[in-house]
């Protein structure tokens, strides 16, 4: 190949790149700048990604809005939906990675059935289950536990930790065993090291499953004390009339603990993606 033809190559890859990266970002870019921006001048067509006439004062407007006991408390609904994300994915991290390891390296009897069910779990959506599970827990409702509980154990994330660990050289593994170490040990102090792209990738898909969660808490929960932030946006939607100005500032600060997730953990997030695109 010559020269030029890589130079052609290189720039048309970065070409394409670019391109996907500006579909990507431009909705996200509208989101902040209209956040900013006069309600008559934020939707505005391509005008709505120029900068004018910025201030905070929409999110003031969010702030005060749910700022007593009939609408409940904004701050409220934004730590309600951090405590439950973050016993979904701590206690998931916890609980799926153990459950992975021991279909991945442990040997007993039952465990292609039970590798095989959660196969199978991994495709039923939740909607199938979402009356059985309003039914079992009904006692529960406008509690803290019925939004973590369901969403804790999740096939997804096993199935994700099993093709991770099932990949893992298992000579190191061996190696500690014939040293006399157990397999709980082998898992804290061998395994989890070398696994961390996977438990970023499983943090990241959890928070954001976690945090986007919707139709579970509207079935739920109807009160302020305990909503979380996406049912209060639905709420504030409703009644609002229609200042998108205000409906944007609330959508930032809904993604922006996301984005600050995926930040924190994307260098092992794409160290994830690289390795099982060399390995498939």
């Amino acid at each position: 190949m010559s020269r030029k033809t890589k130079t052609i190559k290189k720039t048309l890859s970065y070409f394409f790149i670019s391109l996907a990266t500006l579909i990507f970002v431009a909705p996200v870019a509208y989101l902040f700048i209209g956040s900013l921006k006069p309600n008559d001048e934020v939707l505005a067509g391509l005008a709505g990604f120029i900068p004018e006439h910025l201030s905070f004062k929409n999110y003031g407007k969010v702030f005060k809005t749910f700022d007593s006991e009939a609408t409940g408390y904004f701050w409220n609904f934004y730590l309600t939906s951090i405590f439950v994300s973050s016993v979904v994915v701590i206690g998931g991290l916890i609980v799926n990675s153990m459950i992975a390891y021991a279909l991945a390296r442990l040997r007993w009897h039952g465990r292609n059935l039970v590798l095989g069910l959660v196969v199978l779990l991994v495709i039923l959506p939740f909607e199938a289950i979402a009356v059985p599970l309003f039914d079992l827990l009904t006692d529960y409702r406008n509690t803290y536990f019925v939004q973590y509980i369901p969403f804790v154990a999740s096939a997804f994330s096993v199935f994700l930790f099993y093709t991770f660990f099932i990949g893992l050289p298992s000579e190191i593994q061996e190696s500690a065993r014939l040293d006399g170490a157990g397999p709980f040990r082998v898992f804290l102090q061998i395994v989890i090291p070398m696994s961390k792209p996977v438990f970023a990738s499983v943090t990241i898909l959890t928070f954001l499953a976690a945090w986007n969660s919707f139709l579970f808490p509207l079935m739920m929960v109807d009160s302020g004390d305990v909503r979380p932030l996406p049912l209060a946006m639905s709420v504030f939607y409703q009644q609002q009339q229609k200042e998108w100005g205000t409906i944007f500032a609330f959508g930032v600060l809904l993604v922006l603990p996301v984005m600050i997730v995926f930040l924190a953990f994307q260098r092992f997030f794409i160290q994830s993606v690289a390795s099982s695109a060399v390995k498939g």
